[in-house]
């Protein structure tokens, strides 16, 4: 569409700051990736989802919802970036593998789906000679593990309706195999406005209040630990967290239907996956807040514990 690149074009250069700071979260420098690269992928996206006059907060908005560190990996092993590559089959192999195992319920199967998709990620020549991956179609809307899980059922029903061709279902039945369609799992987008609600309700908290969160969910600290660092009884700190989990969905709640959801919508968006959640949980929750963080003394001691 005439326009719409120049469009998003000139809204993202008036939004250098924010994508220099997105930039250095990404990890692209790692990989070769520079900013007018970067710049160009997010540009891209913007074109796909926003209309041609979308203003300067509409796009913000978009680029503070992506998944930035995924869609710098996943766009740098679509280059065929080698190093990138690596690190995605270590993050991702053995989660590709167990997607694989909970459609196909069989461990040989499963290796042989998931084996079969990775060309296609790793990438291939086109008659062109250009390379062509399906990672380069994943958009950070949602998180890259809900998307290659999409990318494995879609490619399972794709081998089922092959099969069809050339073996009647009736063929199969004598043979003793069942059949079973598998539906793809749509990729998680996160409704932008549960971002915004989590966020302002993790702000409204008092600086105790998110270290007590923090503590629990972040750093994985025993309710008896952080009793001893507040100097409370360890009943104490159970009642407070449960008061705390409670109040703040309800607080979520609240904010989301003050943002047009109904209650039902609300609470329904509020069972999203917490890995596609696109807000910087520990980020809201150790701003300002002279506690969320380990104190010293309690860092001492778990470098000690971590020696012995």
């Amino acid at each position: 569409m005439p326009g719409s690149s120049h469009s998003a074009s000139s809204v993202t250069a008036r939004l250098e700051p924010l994508l220099v700071e997105l930039f250095d979260k990404s990890g692209g420098q790692r990989y070769g990736m520079d900013l007018a690269q970067f710049s160009a992928i997010l540009i891209a996206i913007a074109e796909k989802y926003l209309s041609p006059d979308a203003k300067e907060p509409e796009v913000r908005e978009l680029y503070l919802s992506l998944r930035i560190e995924e869609l710098v990996l996943s766009r740098c092993c679509a280059s065929g970036n080698e190093s990138a590559w690596q690190d995605f089959m270590l993050r991702y192999r053995e989660k590709l593998h167990d997607t694989a195992l909970s459609i196909t319920k069989d461990d040989s199967k499963a290796r042989e789906l998931a084996g079969s998709i990775y060309a296609d990620l790793y990438g291939t020549g086109n008659r062109e000679g250009q390379r062509v991956s399906k990672l380069s179609y994943y958009s950070a809307r949602g998180s890259l593990e809900g998307w290659l899980r999409t990318v494995l059922a879609q490619r399972q029903v794709d081998d089922y309706r092959r099969r069809r061709k050339t073996v009647s279902l009736d063929e199969e039945e004598e043979a003793g195999r069942q059949v079973a369609v598998v539906v793809p799992e749509p990729e998680a987008v996160v409704d932008p406005r549960l971002s915004v609600a989590t966020g302002a309700a993790l702000a409204a908290l008092s600086g105790e209040e998110r270290s007590i969160l923090a503590y629990y969910f972040l750093d994985d600290l025993t309710l008896a630990r952080i009793a001893a660092i507040l100097r409370v009884h360890e009943s104490t700190i159970s009642r407070r967290l449960e008061k705390l989990v409670t109040g703040l969905r309800k607080d979520i709640v609240l904010r989301l239907t003050r943002a047009g959801l109904s209650r039902r919508q609300a609470e329904e968006a509020l069972e999203v996956d917490v890995r596609d959640l696109t807000v910087d949980i520990r980020g809201h929750l150790t701003q300002d807040s002279p506690s969320a963080a380990f104190s010293k003394e309690e860092k001492i001691v778990k470098a000690g514990e971590a020696q012995d």
